[in-house]
């Protein structure tokens, strides 16, 4: 038994996904990590390792998760390959019929998503290419010469150079679509297509089952009388009203047929010459109906443009009221989650942007000179024979602020499979900083190389600011007795894509704008 997975699937799948992301009762969210990459791999920076789908992989992208910021309504947009018109080029023509024993006759697509039947203009105007100056002298179209402009609401040419291009306007790219979700390789789609005032237009104009072209395929022999026009000549099909004109040259050949009237909901045509009283010739000319996408011309552009794909945009910023995202550090990894939990709670995550990882607020001699190197470690002794170890991610010296995650890679794993050493470098267990040490314990939080050892975690602080010299400075984090916990639920909710990139240094004056591709 034969069967297919229909390109409507994919485009129904990310409507679906678009509309969970909407829905208020599910919370998305873009997550930045990985301030070590090198540790992983020695290649990182040239070739990052592909992500790797396991539930223990999974645990690892939570390990080393940094913070996340949610994706809102208007952080997602449909998608589709870009094509930007530029003038000499071949662009395919817009056909129902491609298969795999129809190929487009530029791209040779088998299908019509993958063919070049729709482009971008300079001025971000989206038009299909309804005709590609197709004919029996020119079978695979012309170079397109004129670049599409207008904005009427029916298909014409664009100029006058006469490459026989006609294109159909669809819709202007908005400035801030531009910036958010235009990409190098992908092109946005309005969303609310059906709904929104904005497209009302164009989507109101279609006809469905309205045939807009009329190809010759054979121009045919002896057909009439030279340099005449038939008019009114009928269309055929299972629609009705149709109606062509057909012109016949010095060599009482088709020269070209136009449409007089697109009637309305055909799904096949056929060009009657006996009806319309054109002499059919000594050999017949044949014509192929092109048969437009339901609803026609602009109605459904995610079915007509194949928008199987969606763009998610997330700006990282570094906000001085909520500094969840590190500076001074590296990260290597991006990726979205589905529905993530409070801490320590069941909740789903309804912030703007949230930590991963904890923290300590340190004081003592020197904590404002104090420097910890990154992606070293820190521990404290909690206890006669029980320590607690961090990660460094990063640490400010005006606040004494020190943000570590702990991953299992401080234990008793290595950093290639997860499978278990022998002589794990600080045992089998994670054991926590506390501000609330045993016998035999610290409040002293030393690095790796010693120094700095006379800085400890000020267990008199609970609060998420301190002001310092009349300046308010904002942690983004609640610190309870100088500890402060993630805000986020390791483990929780679904990590559902995941992206391996090489190293991005952050700085405190610099923005990233990610964006994210699903491909459905």
């Amino acid at each position: 038994m034969s069967a297919i997975i229909t390109d409507q699937i994919r485009i129904l799948n990310a409507k679906n996904f678009r509309n969970g992301v909407l829905s208020t009762s599910n919370a998305y969210y873009t997550f930045v990590g990985l301030t070590n990459s090198t540790d992983f791999s020695d290649t990182w920076e040239a070739r990052p390792p592909s992500p790797r789908d396991s539930f223990n992989q999974e645990n690892d992208y939570w390990d080393t998760m940094i913070a996340m910021k949610r994706i809102t309504s208007s952080d997602i947009m449909h998608v589709v390959p870009k094509r930007n018109w530029s003038s000499g080029s071949k662009y395919d023509m817009y056909r129902h019929d491609y298969s795999i024993d129809n190929l487009a006759a530029v791209s040779s697509a088998t299908n019509l998503y993958s063919s070049f039947f729709y482009v971008m203009n300079r001025d971000f105007r989206i038009y299909i290419c309804l005709q590609n100056g197709t004919s029996p002298d020119n079978p695979t179209g012309k170079p397109s010469l004129d670049e599409p402009t207008f904005t009427d609401l029916e298909p014409r040419v664009a100029g006058s150079s006469g490459d026989g291009y006609v294109w159909k306007y669809l819709y202007t790219l908005s400035p801030s679509d531009i910036i958010k979700f235009d990409s190098t390789e992908f092109m946005p789609v309005p969303n609310d297509w059906e709904t929104s005032s904005n497209n009302a237009l164009v989507r109101d104009n279609a006809v469905s089952g309205s045939i807009k072209i009329v190809t010759i395929k054979n121009k045919g022999l002896n057909v009439g009388a030279a340099n005449l026009q038939y008019r009114n000549v009928p269309i055929k099909g299972d629609g009705i009203g149709a109606e062509c004109t057909i012109t016949i040259d010095e060599n009482s050949q088709v020269l070209s047929v136009d449409i007089s009237n697109q009637g309305s909901g055909y799904t096949y045509g056929t060009v009657d010459l006996v009806a319309g009283s054109v002499p059919t010739g000594t050999v017949r000319p044949t014509f192929d109906v092109i048969i437009p996408p339901q609803g026609g011309h602009g109605y459904d552009i995610y079915r007509e443009l194949g928008a199987s794909n969606l763009l998610l945009y997330a700006r990282i910023e570094n906000d001085t009221q909520n500094p969840d995202f590190i500076t001074g550090n590296k990260i290597a990894r991006v990726g979205i989650v589905e529905n993530p939990t409070e801490f320590n709670s069941t909740t789903i995550l309804d912030k703007p942007k949230a930590s991963a990882v904890g923290a300590l607020k340190l004081v003592g001699t020197g904590y404002s000179t104090a420097e910890f190197a990154i992606n070293t470690f820190v521990s404290q002794t909690i206890a006669t024979g029980t320590t607690a170890f961090g990660r460094v991610i990063n640490y400010d010296q005006t606040t004494g602020i020190l943000k570590f995650w702990q991953d299992r890679y401080l234990v008793g794993f290595n950093t290639s499979d997860g499978t278990p050493n022998i002589t794990p470098r600080h045992g089998y267990d994670l054991a926590e900083f506390t501000s609330s040490p045993d016998t035999g314990g610290s409040f002293s939080v030393i690095p790796d190389n010693g120094n700095n050892s006379s800085l400890f975690i000020d267990s008199t602080f609970t609060g998420a600011s301190t002001v310092i010299n009349n300046r308010t400075y904002y942690y983004g984090l609640n610190f309870t007795d100088g500890i402060a916990l993630p805000e986020v639920q390791k483990q929780s909710g679904n990590i559902i894509y995941v992206d391996n990139r090489p190293s991005i240094l952050r700085s405190s004056n610099q923005k990233e704008d990610i964006k994210i591709i699903l491909q459905f």
